[in-house]
C-alpha cells in the first residue's frame, strides 16, 4: 500500500473534510480532492485519472461522502478496469451513506454503502481496519461529533451542538477560492477543524469554538504582522496569484491582464494584485456563472474592454458584464479557453481599440 499514491475525492462539506482529516493519520502520500454533486464529480475524478496516467506508481481511488450515479459508476469501473489492464495498479475504492448510491453499490463490490453512519464514521472504521493508523487521543470523539450533526442526531446534545459550530466553520470558510487555490483551499478547511479538535473536551466547547473561530482564521493567514482578516486574507491570496502568472495571464490589444476564475472580492483583491504586480494593466475575474468584473489601475480603460467583451460597462477602473453562453467549470484549464476565445474573436473584428496605451 505504501507504494501506492492516494487519490481522496470528497465531498465539500464537514463530513466530506473530516475524512480527509482522518486519512492525515496514515503514512501514505495523498493528494485531495474535493467536489460538490453533480457536473464537478466527474470533472474531479477525470483529474485524478488524467493524475495517475502521468504518474508511474500505483494509485489508490479513495471516494468519501459522495453518491455516484448508475453511469458515473459504469464510466469510472470501466476507465480503472482499462488503467489495470494496461498494468498501473489501480484501487478503487468508495464509502459512502447516501441511499441514492444503493443501485451502484449493489452492482460493484469497491463501492461501499451504510445509511446508519456519517461518512466520517465509515471512513475511520475503515482505516482502522485495513491501513496503518497512528490515531490521536481526539479522534474517536471528533468522528462522534460529525456523525451526531450530519445525521441530525439532536438527542447527542454534547456532540451535536459541538458539530453544528464544527459544520459552520466548513460552511463559512471562503476566503480562499476552490477551483483556483484547490490545494490551499483543502489544507486551510482541513487545517480549522484539526485545532477545532482540541476544543472537544473543554467545558462549553461548542461556545468556546464559537467565540474562536475568526482568531483561528487569522492564525492561518498571519505571516508576520498583525492585520484584519481581510487585510491579511487579501495579502495571501495575492501572494498566491503572483505564483500563478506564467499561466494566467491574457493579452489584449497590447494590454497585459491577469484572469482569475471565481475569486470574488475582485475590488480589494484586484486592487491589491494590481499595486502588488505594476507589470499588469488589468485583472479581470470570471464568475461561475459567466459575470466578469474587471479592475484597472489608471493604465487602461476596463469599460471599453467590458463593453468589447461582454456588451458590459462601467466605470475606466471598474467594470463588468456578462458572457453569454458561459458554461460552468470546476477547473481552471477549462475556463481560460472560452476567455481566450472571445479575446481572439474581438481582437480580429474590433480592430484597434480607440484609447491608446501610454507608452
Amino acid at each position: 500500500m505504501k507504494n501506492k499514491i492516494f487519490y481522496h475525492l470528497s465531498h465539500i462539506d464537514l463530513d466530506g473534510y473530516s475524512c480527509q482529516l482522518i486519512m492525515k493519520y496514515t503514512p501514505y502520500e495523498i493528494k485531495n480532492y474535493n467536489a460538490n454533486y453533480g457536473a464537478e464529480v466527474k470533472q474531479k475524478l477525470e483529474m485524478i485519472l488524467e493524475a495517475i496516467n502521468q504518474n508511474e506508481a500505483g494509485a489508490y481511488i479513495l471516494i468519501s461522502d459522495l453518491n455516484l450515479t448508475v453511469d458515473e459508476s459504469k464510466w469510472l469501473d470501466a476507465k480503472v478496469n482499462k488503467l489495470n489492464e494496461d498494468k498501473k495498479d489501480v484501487t478503487l475504492q468508495l464509502l459512502d451513506h447516501h441511499g441514492t448510491g444503493a443501485v451502484s453499490a449493489e452492482k460493484y463490490d469497491w463501492y461501499f454503502l451504510d445509511t446508519n453512519r456519517c461518512a466520517t464514521k465509515i471512513t475511520y472504521d475503515f482505516v482502522k481496519e485495513n491501513f496503518d493508523f497512528d490515531e490521536p487521543a481526539w479522534m474517536k470523539k471528533y468522528v462522534d461529533v460529525v456523525n451526531a450533526v450530519d445525521l441530525w442526531l439532536m438527542e447527542e446534545e454534547e456532540n451535536f451542538e459541538m458539530g453544528k459550530v464544527c459544520m459552520r466553520l466548513v460552511t463559512e470558510t471562503r476566503e480562499l477560492n476552490r477551483v483556483m487555490f484547490a490545494d490551499y483551499d483543502n489544507t486551510y478547511k482541513i487545517s480549522l477543524l484539526h485545532e477545532a479538535a482540541k476544543f472537544l473536551e473543554q467545558d462549553n466547547a461548542p461556545i468556546i469554538l464559537d467565540e474562536e473561530i475568526h482568531r483561528l482564521k487569522k492564525g492561518f493567514f498571519k505571516e508576520g504582522k498583525d492585520g484584519t482578516l481581510d487585510n491579511l486574507a487579501t495579502k495571501y491570496i495575492v501572494k498566491l496569484l503572483g505564483a500563478l502568472k506564467s499561466t494566467h495571464t491574457i493579452y489584449y490589444k497590447g494590454y497585459k491582464g491577469f484572469l482569475s476564475y471565481g475569486l470574488g472580492n475582485t475590488s480589494i483583491i484586484g486592487n491589491g494584485f494590481l499595486n502588488t504586480y505594476p507589470e499588469y494593466d488589468f485583472i479581470v475575474d470570471v464568475s461561475y456563472r459567466g459575470t466578469m468584473s474587471l479592475r484597472a489601475n489608471n493604465k487602461v480603460d476596463v469599460s471599453q474592454i467590458a463593453k468589447e467583451w461582454a456588451d458590459g460597462g462601467g466605470h475606466p477602473n471598474a467594470s463588468g458584464g456578462r458572457i453569454n453562453g458561459f458554461k460552468e467549470q470546476y477547473r481552471y484549464d477549462k475556463v481560460k479557453p472560452q476567455i481566450q476565445r472571445i479575446i481572439d474573436e474581438k481582437e480580429s473584428v474590433a480592430g484597434k481599440l480607440e484609447y491608446k496605451k501610454e507608452e
